[in-house]
């Protein structure tokens, strides 16, 4: 694993992805891509339900590809609008996306390049249900 992250393959895979969303009621599509510690490309978009509370957001789909594809961790992030604008993952999706980590996750922000401890400080993960002896 290189320190390497292609951002414009990363843009352009939630790009793609974001083509895909199923939004007919907020009318706003979202597009997720991850670079796995492994090398691969992960995504997913958004699907929206008419019991909106059932909506998954693009952050969701991405991690269950990430799943279904072998597993694994998330390297770096990227996530765009309908229009391709960077868009910043909302706080729970900041969390599903804190759980699946590498140490070194970095992630696009509408600010730059930012860490996953600086988009989710002091964040609550799987460390803090460790048993205590």
């Amino acid at each position: 694993m290189g320190n390497t992250v292609d951002w414009p393959a990363l843009e352009a895979a939630a790009v793609d992805a974001m083509r895909k969303a199923y939004a007919p009621y907020s009318k706003f599509p979202v597009g997720a891509a991850a670079l796995t510690g492994d090398g691969r490309i992960v995504s997913g978009c958004n699907v929206e339900n008419a019991s909106y509370g059932l909506t998954l957001c693009a952050e969701c789909a991405l991690v269950g590809n990430l799943q279904m594809t072998g597993g694994g961790s998330l390297r770096a992030f990227y996530c765009v609008d309908g229009a391709g604008n960077v868009l910043m993952p909302c706080g729970r999706c900041r969390q599903l996306l804190y759980e699946f980590r590498a140490p070194d996750m970095e992630l696009m922000t509408t600010q730059g390049i930012k860490t996953m401890d600086q988009v989710l400080p002091d964040a609550f993960g799987p460390e803090h249900l460790e048993e205590t002896r």
